[in-house]
């Protein structure tokens, strides 16, 4: 079984044109989970007049903001593969089916993306190529750029993740659950699109494209990974 989890906020504009992206691509028993921050929109209107069993809505009564609020989706999926996805890109055709093909060999997928504008003008053909990302856990402590709507994974990865860290100031959820799967598991890069990564004024994350932390920030972020890394429990 699938879970796709997603949290929303503000979300109104584009979760309609995301979540038809992904239900055409899952199977009658799979799921969607939404976690709601307190959208002060139409966001959740949007969402039930699509009018699907496999949607399902919750809100999150604990700590506010995007890691947290992920973490509260994934608190709820059932499946035994779990993907993460935004409100506000959109999936491509074959996402789904080239995720589980890797995930057959791994527990981590993660794959490539094209970043497009409000407009769906590209702005970067390859994530993994302007970024010149690279696989391992030492280039993920050093210098992580992976995208949490880019991942999958299957349930083993999830149960050695939770429960988040309690400091998301210091690690987000996306650079926790890699870290982990890099630590613990086997992760396997595609080196191929498999969704449209959407920027525009209003993206809750800044994806990597705005200046980064204060070296001592940068420090003080890894050290607080590493202690919460030797504190899993398998």
């Amino acid at each position: 079984m699938i879970s796709v989890c997603i949290a929303t906020y503000n979300g109104e504009k584009y979760i309609k044109e995301q979540l038809e992206s992904i239900l055409k691509q899952i199977g009658s028993n799979d799921e969607i989970i939404i976690s709601d921050d307190g959208s002060k929109d139409k966001t959740l209107e949007v969402v039930k007049e699509l009018n699907d069993s496999r949607i399902k809505i919750y809100i999150n009564d604990g700590i506010h903001g995007f890691t947290h609020n992920f973490e509260n989706a994934l608190k709820k999926c059932v499946g035994d593969i779990i993907f993460l996805s935004d409100q506000d890109d959109i999936w491509m055709e074959n996402k789904v089916k080239k995720t589980i093909e890797a995930l057959n060999e791994c527990d981590m997928a993660i794959s490539d993306c094209i970043t497009i504008n409000e407009k769906l003008e590209i702005i970067q053909q390859s994530r993994f190529e302007s970024f010149n990302i690279k696989p391992g856990f030492i280039n993920h402590l050093i210098k992580s750029r992976y995208l949490g709507c880019c991942i999958a994974f299957n349930r083993k990865v999830l149960n050695a993740a939770m429960p988040f860290p309690e400091r998301d100031d210091l690690v987000e959820h996306d650079i926790w659950l890699v870290a982990v799967a890099y630590r613990y598991f086997n992760v396997k890069l595609i080196k191929e699109p498999l969704i449209y990564y959407r920027r525009h004024d209003k993206n809750v994350s800044n994806g990597g494209f705005e200046k980064g932390y204060s070296l001592l920030n940068k420090i003080k972020r890894r050290i607080y990974r590493l202690k919460k890394l030797s504190e899993v429990k398998l």
